[in-house]
C-alpha cells in the first residue's frame, strides 16, 4: 500500500488570488461602527498563508497600517487569538508556540512534545531562525533552562534538527537497534535511556518503522509496551509521541484533536494551535481518521465545544465547504 496523499482544508486561491481586493476587503469589515467578522473569516479561510502574506504587504502598501494590529485592535477572545495566528508565517507560528509553551510559570510539555517530534529537520532550523530572531533568544538554551532529566535531553535531541532523513533503510541496523533497545530496558535491571534517546532521537522514520517490527519478534508486546514498563512522566510521554507519530501521524493528531476536546472544558490554545498547524498541511486527512476513531466528525466536536465567530472560524478551516459558510470570496 502507498503513502496516502496529504490534503489540507485550506487550499491556495491560485489564478483567482487578487491581494488588493482582499486587502479592501478586510479593510471595509474594520472601519465604521462594528466589524464584519462575516468578511473576515472569508477572507482568512479563502487563502493560503503565503497569499495571506502577501495580502499584509498589499493592506501595508494601500493603508500604512499593519494589518495584525489593526485586526488585534477590533477582535479579542479565542476568535482574536485565532486570527493572529492565522496570519502569521507559518515557521514564525511554531516558533511562538514554542515560546509560549516555555514562557512564564511552568511548562505546556505537550505543546513541546508534539511541535518537536512532527517537524523535519528543514522546518525545525527554520523555527530556530525565527525564535532566536523574534525572541531574541535559543531556542535549545531556553528548553534546558526549563526542563529537566532525560526529558529534557530528548527535547534537545529532537531540536538539533539532526535526524537522520535517508529513506533506505540498513536491515542490518535496524536489527542491531531493536537488540539494543532490547537490551536497553526490559532486559536489564533499570534502563539505559541514553540509548532511547539515542535511537528514537536520531534514526529516520523509516528506519524506526523496522525497528518498531524487529522489536515485536524479540518481544510481542512491543515498544510502546516497553517504554510503558521503563520510563514514567513527561520522559514517557515525550518518547511514546515519538513512537505514535512515526507509526502513524495522522491517528496522533486525530489523539490530539479528541484530547482538546474530550471531557469538560476544552483546551483551546492546543486546539487553535493543531488546526492552524495542519489546515494546510494534512487536516482532510485527519479529519478523516478522526471520524474513524472516534464516531464524530471533527467539525460537530468542534461545533459542540465552541461557540461564536470563534467557532465559525474554526469550521471554516476544518471544512470551508460546510454549510455554515455565508459569504463568497472577494
Amino acid at each position: 500500500m502507498g503513502v496516502r496523499e496529504k490534503k489540507g482544508t485550506i487550499l491556495p486561491a491560485g489564478e483567482s488570488f487578487n491581494a488588493k481586493e482582499a486587502s479592501k476587503k478586510l479593510r471595509r469589515a474594520m472601519k465604521g461602527l462594528g466589524t464584519d467578522e462575516d468578511g473576515i473569516i472569508d477572507v482568512l479561510t479563502g487563502y493560503c498563508n503565503t497569499e495571506l502574506q502577501q495580502i499584509r504587504e498589499e493592506y501595508k502598501i494601500l493603508y500604512e497600517r499593519c494589518l495584525h494590529e489593526d485586526l488585534s485592535d477590533e477582535l479579542g477572545g479565542h476568535f482574536g487569538k485565532l486570527v493572529s495566528y492565522i496570519l502569521m508565517k507559518r515557521e514564525v507560528f511554531d516558533a511562538f508556540c514554542l515560546r509560549h509553551a516555555i514562557e512564564g510559570t511552568g511548562t505546556n510539555e505537550i505543546t513541546l512534545i508534539e511541535l518537536l517530534s512532527s517537524r523535519n529537520n528543514k522546518q525545525l532550523k527554520a523555527i530556530k531562525l525565527e525564535y532566536k530572531r523574534v525572541f531574541k533568544k535559543d531556542l535549545e538554551s531556553d528548553i534546558i533552562n526549563d526542563t529537566s532529566g532525560y526529558f529534557r535531553k530528548l527535547l534537545v535531541d529532537l531540536a538539533a534538527a539532526d535526524r537522520d532523513e535517508n529513506e533506505q533503510i540498513e536491515a542490518g541496523l535496524v536489527r542491531e537497534d531493536a537488540k539494543a533497545l532490547y537490551k536497553a530496558g526490559e532486559a536489564m535491571f533499570g534502563t539505559d535511556e541514553s540509548k532511547f534517546i539515542e535511537i528514537l532521537g536520531n534514526r529516520s522514520v523509516p528506519h524506526l518503522h523496522g525497528v518498531f517490527d524487529e522489536y515485536k519478534k524479540i518481544n510481542p508486546k512491543g515498544i510502546e509496551e516497553a517504554i510503558i514498563s521503563e520510563t514514567s512522566g513527561d520522559f514517557q510521554k515525550g518518547l511514546l509521541s515519538v513512537v505514535t507519530f512515526v507509526t502513524d501521524p495522522l491517528s496522533y493528531f486525530a489523539t490530539c484533536f479528541h484530547e482538546t476536546l474530550d471531557g469538560p472544558g476544552t483546551d483551546d490554545e492546543r486546539l487553535i494551535q493543531l488546526v492552524v498547524s495542519h489546515c494546510e498541511v494534512d487536516l482532510q486527512n485527519v479529519k478523516e481518521v478522526y471520524e474513524k476513531k472516534y464516531h464524530k466528525s471533527l467539525v460537530r466536536a468542534i461545533e459542540e465545544d465552541t461557540s461564536g465567530d470563534y467557532r465559525r472560524l474554526l469550521v471554516r478551516l476544518v471544512d470551508p465547504e460546510d454549510s455554515d459558510k455565508e459569504v463568497s470570496k472577494p
